[in-house]
């Protein structure tokens, strides 16, 4: 007997309705195609929804509302469908980023292929044709935890810190791919560089991303790269919508 889907209360702020303990595909889905479905229920207790991984969050007035109102509500909606296998949002958005692997801009490509059990070219391969869907955005305005990768990309955050990697790295870690707002130190293996945008603060909606959204990153060479950089403000990315 499975303990999910799970709603808790998140002090007085609002509910947090889980599908999983561990990411996953399916709970991934699961929270996004439930978000999806309280936004359209649009009930009027509900001041703003939200996805991390595997959970969506309301948030609610428990003061006012009660907690057992909106968890009745929950239960019921929850009890409509199987969430793990729910038709994704739709309105999202397939974005092609160019990206340059390895070089001096990326240095920790090797060091990402070795822990993967595969040679820089075919990392390289693997890497610039997976499509991978956003999962969630965070840690950064705008940021996109994206996946999931092949099983042997489950490799582990490196043991240290890099002190810096700049806007725009593509790193690593966990069958997951992230794209840096801001130049930031990480844990994750910097395996290439784009110069896309996440976050456009003067934008409308300035998150370029949203979850559900999905990306592939196909791989340029150093002078495409430069070139580029130089002329593009999305860092050559383009967009197309799937849904």
């Amino acid at each position: 007997m499975t303990d999910f889907p799970r709603i808790r209360t998140v002090g007085l702020s609002g509910l947090l309705v889980s599908f999983a303990d561990a990411m996953s595909e399916p709970a991934n889905r699961a929270a996004l195609a439930f978000r999806a479905a309280v936004d359209e229920a649009d009930w009027p207790e509900v001041q703003e929804t939200a996805t991390s991984l595997v959970s969506t969050f309301l948030a609610v007035d428990l003061v006012a509302v009660g907690a057992e109102k909106m968890t009745a509500r929950l239960s019921d909606l929850i009890a409509t469908r199987d969430w793990s296998d729910a038709a994704l949002p739709g309105g999202r958005t397939l974005w092609h980023v160019p990206t340059v692997y390895g070089t001096d801009l990326a240095p920790q490509l090797e060091d990402a292929a070795e822990a993967a059990g595969v040679d820089p070219d075919t990392a390289v391969q693997e890497l610039s044709t997976a499509r991978v869907r956003v999962l969630t955005i965070g840690f950064a305005p705008g940021q996109p935890y994206t996946g999931e990768l092949p099983a042997h990309w489950n490799i582990p955050r490196i043991e240290g810190l890099t002190p810096k990697v700049p806007s725009g790295a593509l790193v690593t870690a966990i069958r997951q791919l992230i794209v840096f707002t801001n130049a930031s130190p990480t844990g994750w293996r910097h395996v290439g560089q784009t110069g896309f945008r996440t976050f456009r603060p003067s934008g409308d909606p300035p998150f370029a991303l949203s979850p559900g959204d999905e990306m592939v990153f196909p791989s340029i060479d150093r002078a495409a790269f430069d070139r580029i950089r130089d002329t593009s403000g999305n860092g050559g990315a383009e967009r197309e919508a799937i849904a």
